[in-house]
């Protein structure tokens, strides 16, 4: 996976300076903004290349947790150029709207199928890594590139048959909203990772019932559970147990790691042990403790 994102840098700076330089030859503001756009894959990708490389460094005595959150900081560092770019590209639009100019379709149409085949390339590349939100935001990026090439291409057709020079700033404000909506997504959920948020995909009470099921806990609270990295969840907690053998509460401890990992894919945790009987003093998250019940 590095080395497609390292290919597609030096694609894309290719493709930014054969796009820049046919829309300013051939009028077109869709050209431009595709460019402009297609410019800031260029620090997206390599932020995302240097993240992947980070990510795979093995813990220090003062990142003890590695550098798994590098991915998920690129992500929300290109999510922030991104928001800002799109704004960009829709005032750009809007003021060609407001003054068109003669667009040279056929310099228009060439180049955006050549920018098609390079974006959609690099989305092919990088599809199978997906699942990493730092290579989503790249797949999600790309995608989007291929998909406005696709409109550019059907533009520049529609230009040449019907004369109708606002479809150009047209497709540049349909860019413009897609990359702002894709943007905002991506720097919703890398703010939430970074804020140690609660994965999407896991709700509190459920992991708390689920370790009340382990014979020999009688209450789950001050439950924290957060996200490392991709597919990396944390958890810590406190269980209150009765008066048992050491041996006996390791048992305990193995059920627990046990249920995290196979119900909720939490494999790095932090558990703390109590005696049960104790008056309480944390909640499951701040209300009231979860306690055993004997239905």
């Amino acid at each position: 996976m590095t080395v497609a994102l390292g290919v597609a840098v030096v694609a894309t700076f290719a493709l930014v300076a054969v796009e820049l330089i046919a829309g300013y030859a051939g009028h077109s503001i869709a050209l431009v903004s595709d460019a402009v756009h297609n410019l800031t894959d260029v620090p997206t990708l390599v932020l995302s290349w240097l993240a992947m490389r980070w990510a795979m460094k093995p813990p220090t005595p003062e990142k003890t947790y590695g550098y798994h959150r590098a991915g998920i900081l690129a992500a929300f560092v290109n999510a922030v150029l991104l928001s800002l770019v799109s704004l960009g590209l829709l005032y750009e639009s809007v003021m060609r709207l407001r003054n068109p100019v003669e667009v040279k379709t056929s310099l228009m149409l060439w180049v955006s199928v050549f920018a098609l085949i390079i974006n959609g390339g690099i989305t092919l590349a990088v599809h199978s890594g997906r699942r990493d939100l730092n290579v989503r935001s790249v797949w999600i990026h790309n995608l989007g590139d291929a998909l406005s090439n696709v409109a550019i291409v059907l533009g520049a057709l529609a230009i040449r048959y019907t004369g109708a020079g606002w479809v150009d700033p047209l497709i540049g404000l349909a860019i413009g909203g897609m990359v702002l909506w894709s943007g905002i997504g991506i720097l919703r959920e890398s703010s939430h990772i970074l804020l140690e948020g609660l994965p999407r995909d896991i709700e509190l009470e459920a992991v708390a019932r689920a370790l009340l099921r382990v014979e020999g806990i009688q209450e789950v609270h001050d439950i924290h559970i957060w996200t490392l990295g991709t597919d990396l969840n944390a958890l810590s907690c406190h269980i209150r147990i009765p008066d048992m053998h050491m041996a006996e509460s390791e048992k305990v401890l193995t059920q627990v790691r046990e249920v995290l990992a196979s119900e909720f894919q939490i494999n790095h945790t932090t558990i703390q042990f109590e005696r049960a009987g104790l008056p309480a003093h944390a909640g499951l998250y701040m209300p009231e403790p979860l306690q055993r019940t004997d239905d």
